[in-house]
């Protein structure tokens, strides 16, 4: 029954994607060498983050840096190279995880910062590594039922805090071997901000088509990867079988109405090497068309997407079909379509 899960879009483009990454570059060998006491009690061998994960380093906020300053710059950067005005803006969905406050929104700072109008409606998304399809996919519904010419969708992610905090609970003489793996996750987050532009496709023939995509959920997992800026915790065996059969569910549903088997590419969110290599693996895709950030960008959590399409969208040419996938905490998953 694919109901709500599947939407389809006859007149939505992508105009334009951006980025910024912070001026920071922490490598896997910096974080080893402050848990090195921790390692050396616990009996773990050194290099885990890079053998395990396959995360050699990522990127955090430099001294004079800020994620709602970088956020900004990328709607900017991303609004220039659409070519539309801030004026023109209807709506602003922030998709992050991570925040400054609980209240207000990280939207209205956005909003404030970017300029936009005071009829552009701005709010927040949360739905963990997914915000930034899930916000994608409600631009698209609101620009395809005439409520609006373009919106702009961004994330920007701040892993600092959750970082300094993880390390120092493992370095504390009561933390465990089995708790130090139950924050594993956390130590390979980074940070990064990124930003996408949608409009008419009938305005922007130029555009990249937003064709449309499904989303499934299996939220009787719900407690398998809980964080908060004090930490994030993952049973992560648990997690990954959970889903990977979310993901080879909502494949074969997909596969009724939709024909993702030849991708051009397969641009996923990125977590680590055994994740990727899993997700390859399962629904039977051209590894050479799954392109990697988190050797070097580490998991940006809902900005990780985009990231890497920007990194991609130099090689890609028009008429080239993308496929933008990935699983969030929840459990959820949701896969996306665009025809570049």
């Amino acid at each position: 029954m694919p109901g709500n899960a599947t939407s389809r879009f006859s007149n939505v483009a992508l105009l334009s994607v951006a980025s910024v990454l912070p001026g920071r570059v922490t490598t896997s060998d910096d974080i080893e060498d402050r848990l090195a006491p921790s390692l050396k009690r616990l009996k773990l061998r050194s290099g885990l983050l890079k053998r395990v994960a396959g995360v050699l380093e990522r990127r955090n906020w430099a001294a004079g840096e800020t994620v709602d300053d970088a956020t900004i710059t990328a709607g900017q950067r991303a609004l220039a190279e659409a070519g539309v005005d801030a004026s023109e803006v209807g709506l602003l969905i922030n998709t992050s995880v991570t925040r400054t406050n609980l209240e207000p929104s990280v939207a209205v700072a956005l909003h404030h910062g970017l300029d936009l109008p005071s009829s552009a409606v701005n709010f927040d998304i949360a739905n963990a590594c997914l915000g930034f399809i899930n916000g994608m996919s409600l631009a698209a519904t609101m620009i395809e039922s005439g409520q609006i010419r373009y919106a702009i969708v961004v994330a920007g992610e701040d892993a600092d805090e959750i970082q300094i905090n993880t390390i120092e609970r493992l370095l504390l003489a009561e933390s465990d071997r089995d708790g130090f793996m139950s924050e594993f996750a956390s130590l390979t987050l980074g940070s990064g901000s990124a930003a996408a532009v949608l409009g008419r496709a009938d305005e922007h023939p130029e555009g990249h088509r937003i064709l449309g995509g499904v989303t499934r959920a299996a939220t009787e997992f719900h407690r398998l990867c809980v964080g908060s800026v004090d930490g994030m915790f993952t049973d992560a065996k648990a997690l990954l079988k959970g889903g990977l059969d979310l993901v080879v569910s909502a494949w074969k549903d997909a596969a009724t109405e939709w024909d993702w088997k030849s991708m051009n590419r397969y641009i996923t969110h990125q977590v680590s090497s055994i994740h990727t290599h899993a997700i390859v693996k399962a629904v039977n895709l051209d590894a050479s068309r799954v392109p990697t950030t988190f050797p070097h960008y580490g998991n940006i959590g809902p900005a990780s997407v985009p990231i890497t399409l920007v990194e991609e969208q130099a090689s890609l040419r028009k008429g080239d079909r993308v496929l933008l996938m990935g699983v969030g905490s929840g459990l959820n998953t949701a896969m996306m379509e665009l025809a570049w």
